[in-house]
C-alpha cells in the first residue's frame, strides 16, 4: 500500500467518526475560484479613506425660538412635527396690560390732533364778533368826541366857556382814539392765523404721540412669537405658563428644514487633506442595522473648530480640533432623524469612479 493510500484510508476514517458526511476521502486540493468572482468581490470591499463621526441635520441647524421680551408664555399654537412657514404665529406671551396702554396712546394722538386743528383755526366766531362790536362801538365813542371837541373850540373861542373845559374836551378825544386804536388791533388779533411756531409745537407733539402708539404697538407685536423660517416643529420646550427670560433663555421652540437631510461629520485636524467637495461618502449606524445611506461632500467650511460629537469611545481625543464637512444625502436618507450620531465613510478615489 502506497502512502497516498494510506492517508486516504485515514482520512475517510476521521470523516466518519465526526460524522461528517460532506468530507470525502479524495485528498483533491480546493478549487480556485474564476477569476471574475473575484473581481465581483473585490467590488464589493468599499475603498474607505477615512471614518469620522457626524449627526443628521435637516436643510439647515436647528432653530431654537424664543421671544423677544421676558414674560410668561400665554399659549403655544403648534405642535410637535407640524409644518409651519415663516412669519406664522407660533407662541403667544401674556401681556394684558399693552391693549389699555394702546388705547390711551391712540386717544393722546387724536388729543394732539383736535389741539392742532384748533390753533389752525384760530379764534371761535363769537370771539370775532365780540371784536368787531367792539370796533364799532370805539368808533362811535370817537365820533361823538370829536364832535364834542369842535363844540368846545367853538364855544371857546367865542368866549362862552373856559379854557379848562375845551382841555378836557381835548383829553376825551384823544381817550376815544387811544381806545379805538386798542379795539382795532384786538380785531385783527382775534382773526390773524395761527402762528407758525405754534402750529410746528403742535407738528412735534402729534409726532411724539404717534411714536408712543407705535412704541405700544411693537411691544404688542412683541408678544406674539412668529416662525423665523419654513420648517417642522421638532420639539416645544415651555408649556402656557412657564417663563422665558432673555437673560438665561430657555428656547421655547425647536424648528428645522426637514425638506432633506444632511450630515455635518466632524475631520480630525490630521485628516483633513483626504477630504475634497464631491467626495462619495457612506453613512451608517448601529441603530440602522447594517443599513448603509450614500451621499456626497456638499461643503468643507474654511474655520477650524473644537468637537462637538461625543463617540463615547475611551480612547477618542477631545483635545484636538476639528473641520466641519457638510454631506448632502440621498433621498433614501431623507427619513432619518435629525440629531442621529452617525459614522460617515469617505470613499477614495477608486470608488468614486465606479459610482
Amino acid at each position: 500500500m502506497t502512502a497516498t493510500q494510506h492517508a486516504a484510508t485515514f482520512l475517510a476514517i476521521l470523516c466518519s467518526l465526526l460524522g461528517l458526511a460532506s468530507c470525502t476521502s479524495s485528498a483533491r486540493q480546493p478549487e480556485t475560484p474564476p477569476p471574475s468572482a473575484t473581481a465581483a468581490a473585490v467590488e464589493q470591499i468599499p475603498d474607505v479613506v477615512l471614518s469620522c463621526p457626524g449627526r443628521v441635520e435637516g436643510a439647515g441647524e436647528n432653530i431654537e425660538v424664543g421671544a423677544q421680551m421676558d414674560g410668561v408664555v400665554r399659549t403655544i399654537l403648534v405642535a410637535e412635527g407640524q409644518q409651519v412657514k415663516k412669519g406664522m404665529k407660533i407662541a403667544e406671551m401674556h401681556c394684558p396690560e399693552l391693549p389699555a396702554e394702546l388705547a390711551e396712546a391712540e386717544a393722546e394722538v387724536e388729543r394732539r390732533l383736535q389741539s392742532k386743528a384748533r390753533i389752525a383755526r384760530g379764534s371761535r366766531d363769537e370771539e370775532r364778533l365780540g371784536a368787531e362790536q367792539r370796533v364799532a362801538a370805539a368808533k362811535a365813542v370817537l365820533e361823538e368826541a370829536k364832535t364834542h371837541l369842535q363844540r368846545m373850540k367853538y364855544l371857546v373861542g367865542h368866549g362862552a366857556l373856559a379854557q379848562n373845559q375845551l382841555d378836557a374836551a381835548l383829553r376825551d378825544h384823544d381817550v376815544a382814539a387811544a381806545r379805538m386804536n386798542e379795539a382795532i388791533r384786538n380785531e385783527e388779533l382775534v382773526k390773524a392765523a395761527a402762528l407758525p411756531e405754534d402750529l410746528a409745537k403742535a407738528d412735534a407733539e402729534i409726532s411724539a404721540a404717534e411714536q408712543r402708539v407705535d412704541l405700544v404697538r411693537r411691544r404688542i407685536y412683541k408678544c406674539g412669537v412668529g416662525s423665523p423660517a419654513d420648517g417642522t416643529v421638532l420639539r416645544v420646550h415651555l408649556k402656557p405658563g412657564e417663563s422665558f427670560s432673555m437673560v438665561n433663555p430657555k428656547p421655547i421652540l425647536t424648528i428645522a428644514d426637514l425638506s432633506v437631510r444632511r450630515v455635518r461629520a466632524e475631520i480630525d485636524e490630521r485628516d483633513i487633506a483626504k477630504v475634497t467637495v464631491g467626495q462619495p461618502v457612506a453613512v451608517l449606524q448601529e441603530g440602522l442595522r447594517g443599513a448603509s445611506y450614500g451621499g456626497r461632500v456638499a461643503m468643507i467650511y474654511q474655520t477650524m473648530g473644537r468637537k462637538r460629537i461625543r463617540t463615547g469611545d475611551p480612547s477618542e481625543k477631545a483635545d484636538r480640533d476639528i473641520l466641519e464637512a457638510m454631506i448632502d444625502l440621498d433621498e433614501a436618507a431623507y427619513s432619518l432623524p435629525v440629531g442621529l450620531r452617525v459614522v460617515v465613510r469617505f470613499e477614495g478615489h477608486s470608488a468614486q469612479s465606479r459610482r
